[in-house]
């Protein structure tokens, strides 16, 4: 393939650096802001090309050297090699122009990105991938665009202390047990008291053997303290809790009280407990609640924006589709003793249809949809007569077709908070506030 050079102008969503070659738009993986790279053409369209670093003619100033010695090769990160100050810069920026492009939201309701405290070893919760060669287990992530094990040397450097010392011990486990090559997948997760759970994936015939060898080798590591195996969509405990904890401090909303909130084994939780915290307080905020509101919580999972919010709140209704995470939550407000609040299994989309056939009402409504979002909840929140709205998002493509559906429906949106929750990637959690027209 061909050869070009390449000044790349900004960061564009992906990932990849963009900058422009005779007329045409290329995106360059790797490269920074200021960069003049020699590219290799991977992938050629009439307005558009792709195309892999060859070499820098010239380093941008904003470049800094990756901690990480497979950055690069691994598909876990994008931006280490881009100042961290750059990184919030450069997303907002991503962020404003897409929800403008793809809604016709104002750039100025976008406020700047709440940074991470710690841009690395924040990551409380991964799935590495497994594969079993030659007596040798890689552990670790998929190359980009390929299904490749990277192998993770000695530490991953966006994921907790804690989960990195289980990685040696993993890999023991995995070159000795009865079928490796059956294993496709480890999920590690770490409570806030660097309590560790692991379920190991297997796809196998055999798993009444390699669940009783998990058994006998249960003390290869004194950190990990649970741990399930999951077959044909259905997870068995080993040994160990079900659940792992979290607590939201005293002090993340004023007045509130410390909560400790458990999430079960194959339940929903935020891998970043730090910045979950600036997202809990970013939802209270832009709620504004005075002690009289009533507040639906959509998609709630274990609890995470309800119980905080009860605090404020006259009453909390919350809705969840999974029922162990609908268990969590009950379980939590038991557990903090909140009294207000009430949880329903339900598919959040009928649950609204429902409330509204219903002629329920509510001052405030808080939803925090998986990644494909909430199209449907949309066409049917008007009916709840609620003044405020509040849409946490993990995917700035479903929030911009979601809001404007909600534009065309009579509300105006105030306020888009981005929070940092995934450092040294183009990922970011965002809470929009939004209000009747």
């Amino acid at each position: 393939m061909r050869q070009v050079e390449v000044a790349i102008e900004k960061l564009a969503n992906g990932g990849a650096g963009f900058g422009r070659c005779d007329g045409k738009a290329f995106f360059v993986p790797f490269t920074a802001p200021g960069d003049v790279a020699r590219v290799r053409i991977t992938c050629e369209k009439k307005s558009y090309a792709e195309g892999e670093l060859i070499e820098l003619v010239s380093s941008s100033a904003l470049r800094v050297k990756p901690p990480c010695p497979v950055f690069g090769i691994c598909g876990g990160c994008n931006w280490q090699h881009v100042e961290y100050s750059s990184q919030i810069m450069e997303k907002t920026l991503i962020f404003a122009d897409l929800l403008w492009r793809a809604a016709r939201i104002s750039p100025e309701t976008v406020l700047p990105l709440l940074r991470a405290p710690e841009p690395y070893g924040y990551r409380s919760r991964v799935q590495l991938k497994v594969n079993y060669q030659g007596g040798k287990t890689r552990l670790g992530f998929y190359r980009p665009k390929s299904h490749q094990v990277v192998d993770i040397p000695g530490h991953c450097a966006i994921t907790h202390k804690s989960i990195n010392d289980t990685l040696e011990s993993l890999r023991l486990l995995m070159e000795g047990c009865p079928d490796p090559g059956n294993i496709s997948q480890i999920d590690i997760a770490r409570g806030d008291d660097e309590s560790i759970s692991v379920i190991v994936n297997h796809a196998g015939a055999s798993v009444a053997e390699v669940s009783e060898y998990l058994l006998q080798h249960r003390e290869i590591s004194d950190l990990i303290g649970s741990m399930f195996i999951r077959h044909k969509n259905s997870t068995t405990s080993i040994f160990g809790a079900e659940h792992l904890s979290y607590r939201i401090s005293g002090n993340t909303l004023p007045g509130g009280s410390e909560k400790t909130l458990f999430f079960s084994k194959d339940a929903f939780s935020q891998i970043n407990y730090q910045q979950n915290m600036q997202l809990i307080r970013v939802v209270s905020d832009f709620a504004a609640l005075t002690g009289k509101e009533k507040v639906l919580d959509l998609y709630c999972g274990n609890g995470n924006f309800s119980i905080p919010l009860a605090d404020k709140a006259a009453h909390v209704t919350g809705f969840e589709g999974y029922e162990p995470s609908i268990a969590d939550a009950r379980k939590n407000a038991e557990w903090n003793g909140v009294t207000n609040i009430s949880f329903h299994c339900s598919d959040s989309a009928a649950a609204v249809k429902k409330l509204a056939a219903a002629r329920e009402t509510f001052d405030v409504v808080v939803l925090d949809p998986p990644r494909n979002g909430a199209a449907e909840v949309m066409h049917h929140i008007q009916a709840l007569n609620a003044d405020r709205i509040i849409y946490v998002s993990c995917d700035p493509a479903t929030l911009a077709r979601d809001l404007g559906i909600l534009k065309k429906n009579g509300f105006q949106v105030i306020n888009i908070q981005g929070v940092d929750m995934f450092p040294q990637t183009y990922h970011l959690e965002s809470v929009t506030l939004l209000t009747k027209s």
